[in-house]
């Protein structure tokens, strides 16, 4: 699987020089990395207590085409709406999350066989994910880049290619059996196997001007994957009708943007 991402992240750096090369881009490139929330079929749904509990971290290498920019003359190109507000980014990220159950089914006051079962529950998923966003930045990207100290604020939409890796275990002792593990989690409902999925992202932040050839950003993600199995549960939606919805996580980075020109 490593090799599968690093020639997913050559192949879109060889798409993006292509274009480059083709239409007189400029590029930029950077690092992220924050914390994650991670929404899975651990845990009690609208509850505090499991979206604070259930969170990992994420990192990331980020990749910008700059439409407003030509690198190779040192020189703007002509201004259109669009490459003066759009922006398309490329990005590699990992995020991994350690899960377990909260919320009322396990307070302590419970005392039953399953309610010792969900508390000993652990599980964990590590995400890796490569695709494309297209941001839209609503005031001059040009203005922006030109004035030190300023706020460029936008959004994005884009997808994934996402590889999961999940585990789960218990402190009870194996888990799948009926000693340490509740029946809607058992047989078919859980795997410790790996898979991949598509994903989609949307996400909402700003980048502040630090000087002639860097920016700091602010990035609050949202990424909702096309399948439930990559927290490893996924119990019969028909009986279990909590957990029918497919897994999704939340995720605020902090980066740095660096031009290349």
């Amino acid at each position: 699987m490593p090799k599968k991402f690093i020639l997913s992240l050559l192949l879109l750096f060889a798409v993006s020089n292509s274009m480059n090369a083709q239409f007189g881009f400029s590029h930029e490139v950077g690092a992220i990395l924050g914390p994650v929330a991670f929404q899975s079929d651990y845990g009690q749904r609208h509850d505090f207590s499991t979206n604070a509990g259930n969170t990992g971290y994420g990192i990331g290498l980020i990749h910008y085409l700059n439409f407003s920019y030509r690198a190779e003359c040192n020189c703007y190109n002509p201004e259109t709406y669009f490459n003066d507000h759009f922006k398309l980014r490329s990005e590699l990220s990992y995020n991994k999350t350690e899960l377990q159950h909260f919320g009322k089914w396990v307070d302590p006051d419970r005392t039953s066989v399953i309610a010792n079962q969900l508390r000993a529950m652990r599980g964990s998923s590590a995400v890796t994910n490569i695709g494309m966003q297209l941001e839209f930045f609503p005031l001059s990207i040009r203005e922006f880049t030109a004035t030190r100290g300023s706020l460029a604020p936008f959004i994005s939409l884009g997808g994934q290619f996402s590889f999961y890796d999940p585990e789960a275990w218990s402190t009870l002792g194996p888990i799948n059996t009926l000693l340490t593990t509740p029946e809607k989690y058992r047989g078919g409902a859980w795997t410790d196997k790996g898979g991949t999925t598509w994903s989609i992202v949307s996400s909402i932040g700003c980048r502040y001007r630090l000087n002639d050839v860097g920016d700091l950003m602010v990035d609050l993600r949202w990424q909702y994957y096309f399948s439930n199995w990559v927290d490893g549960l996924n119990p019969d939606e028909t009986i279990y009708k909590e957990n029918k919805a497919n897994d999704w996580n939340v995720w605020f980075n902090v980066g740095y943007i660096y031009y290349i020109n």
